[in-house]
């Protein structure tokens, strides 16, 4: 698989209109911040992206980013905008002709943004290990349609856990199927290289990110993917494909279901670019000034990361009230409708 990516993407594809399907490209509409940062990058870079979503997470300025599978490098040269010069973006890439783009404009980005914190290593993602990169270094960890064109996709998830420091996120976009792509797909080049036969089964993705310590994966954006070429099509008759970006906390304390603790959050409005409402995932847009109520987990994925300083916080964890109706797997017992004391509540 990894020959196989090197080759399609290092010479099959010369820029992003050679691709066959939409799969490797961004549907979303940038904020007005990330569309500024993108046009102080280099065109040659730009023409040589191949991602499938923004992998821009809030609040970064002074973190440290590694991206997995950085390609050309917008991702990295738009993150390091984000970052700014207190903080660090480390681009790692397996195909020689991506890194050489990357490579050939880091002066000129270090000039353009007036400072100097990018740095590319070749490397594969799914033996981060090789590349002796410190353990727990990295705040934020990004990729951008990459995962997917690995095989061994648990040691990826395995070694970001390992690279971030605790409170630390893994927040990416890749490609997911809604069933089990057939093994004999792989073979395809085309299919391969087009992110689709080796996206994972979504259901897989979720054991492979717990089993890794991710213990709550959390959907932030999808969008179904149009296959509007024919022979891919009809080589992947019947299955479905998402483009999804998720975020992955590295967090102890994180419990298999939303448990309510009667914990509830208030948002100051502080995080440039959500001063209205702060989005954590495709379930919590939290509005400024109103007090949240939040489950357990998500108590802690505010509380104890880069995002505790702009919220404030309702409550503890020494009472217990069960499992938020509609959050996760509901209490077995007494879903009946004559049930006097079933009632609905918000999710968490």
């Amino acid at each position: 698989m990894l020959e196989n990516a090197q080759d399609y993407y290092g010479k099959v594809l010369t820029g992003s209109a050679d691709l066959r399907t939409d799969a490797c490209c961004t549907a979303e509409m940038p904020s007005e911040t990330v569309r500024r940062a993108l046009a102080n990058v280099h065109e040659e870079v730009r023409a040589r992206y191949y991602g499938c979503g923004l992998v821009v997470p809030q609040a970064i300025e002074g973190a440290h980013v590694l991206d997995l599978g950085s390609g050309a490098g917008q991702d990295a040269y738009l993150l390091a905008q984000m970052v700014g010069a207190k903080g660090s973006v480390t681009g790692v890439d397996a195909t020689p002709e991506q890194l050489a783009v990357a490579e050939a404009h880091r002066g000129w980005h270090a000039e353009k943004f007036g400072f100097a914190n990018v740095r590319f290593v070749e490397g594969d993602i799914e033996k981060l290990d090789a590349l002796r990169l410190a353990p727990e270094s990295f705040d934020v960890i990004v990729s951008n349609c990459v995962i997917n064109l690995v095989a061994d996709k648990a040691a990826v998830f395995r070694a970001a856990h390992r690279l971030l420091k605790p409170g630390g996120e893994l927040y990416f976009s890749d490609v997911y199927a809604d069933r089990r792509v057939p093994a004999h797909l792989l073979d395809d080049p085309v299919l391969h290289g087009e992110c689709l036969s080796g996206a994972l089964y979504w259901g897989d993705f979720d054991r492979l990110a717990k089993a890794a310590g991710f213990a709550d994966p959390r959907l932030v954006t999808d969008r179904p993917l149009a296959i509007n070429d024919r022979a891919v099509a009809a080589k992947l008759k019947g299955i479905r494909f998402v483009s999804a970006t998720w975020r992955l906390f590295k967090l102890d304390g994180l419990e298999p279901q939303c448990e309510d603790y009667g914990q509830a959050v208030r948002y100051k409005g502080t995080v440039a670019g959500e001063e209205d409402v702060f989005h954590l995932d495709a379930h919590h847009a939290i509005e400024a000034g109103r007090t949240f109520p939040v489950c357990g987990n998500t108590w802690l994925m505010l509380e104890q990361t880069r995002f505790a300083p702009h919220f404030d916080f309702i409550g503890d964890f020494s009472k217990h009230y069960g499992v938020f109706p509609g959050c996760g797997t509901a209490v077995p017992f007494g879903q009946s409708d004559a049930n006097p004391a079933k009632s609905e509540a918000a999710c968490c």
